[in-house]
């Protein structure tokens, strides 16, 4: 004879089971991973050859002089893009996008990248555009920066809207009516030989146009 304590366990493990059988949700599945955790496939070195882009515990790591890796997916134009990045102390580098194929530190749009370098402009900041000078994030700290960016037209006007958050926090939303940079590709820059970044998990979900 079966007991309510039994009963208990076996809707109990069918909840458990039911639990795990879960599938991910649709945006989810959405999301492209663009880094394979493994290496650099999909990537290219762009700069000095000195410049040293590797694959260590799981995360892209950057250092030595000035360069930039390039995603050779794209060319995106409307999108979500996300990464998780650690920048060491005194460190600077950004997440560009809508660059070129090719591009220098001047080639597309750039989140920074930047905790405690000389350059005041921080992490949170469109570079040029829209500038943060409080520290939001600590170095040598893993944090999650993502961007939603699409062409939109506001009271007539075209533009592009660039959405910049930061470990889930939403700092702004930018209104670029220069429509400065029409579409392109993803990359990282290493700034200088003090600079070490890391990067890992870096997604993007394409939107409609």
């Amino acid at each position: 004879m079966r007991t309510w304590k039994s009963h208990f366990v076996v809707g109990a493990a069918v909840l458990m089971l039911l639990a795990v059988a879960v599938p991910a949700t649709a945006e989810d599945a959405a999301w492209i991973p663009l880094f394979d955790g493994k290496s650099l496939d999909g990537w290219e070195k762009v700069g000095q050859e000195a410049s040293l882009w590797e694959v260590q515990d799981g995360a892209i790591c950057g250092s030595g002089p000035a360069s930039m890796l390039v995603c050779t997916k794209g060319p995106y134009k409307n999108f979500r893009y996300r990464a998780e990045i650690k920048i060491n102390d005194g460190g600077n580098s950004g997440l560009y996008f809508r660059t070129t194929a090719k591009p220098g530190f001047t080639d597309g749009y750039e989140a920074q990248i930047d905790s405690t370098h000389r350059d005041p402009i921080r992490t949170g900041s469109i570079y040029g555009l829209c500038h943060v000078y409080k520290e939001l994030v600590k170095p040598d700290t893993w944090f999650t920066y993502e961007l939603e960016v699409r062409d939109d037209v506001w009271r007539g006007r075209k533009m592009t809207r660039i959405k910049v958050i930061v470990d889930g926090n939403e700092l702004y939303e930018y209104l670029d009516f220069a429509l400065t940079f029409k579409q392109g590709h993803f990359a990282f820059q290493q700034h200088d030989p003090g600079s070490r970044v890391n990067i890992r998990k870096v997604e993007v979900m394409p939107l409609a146009d």
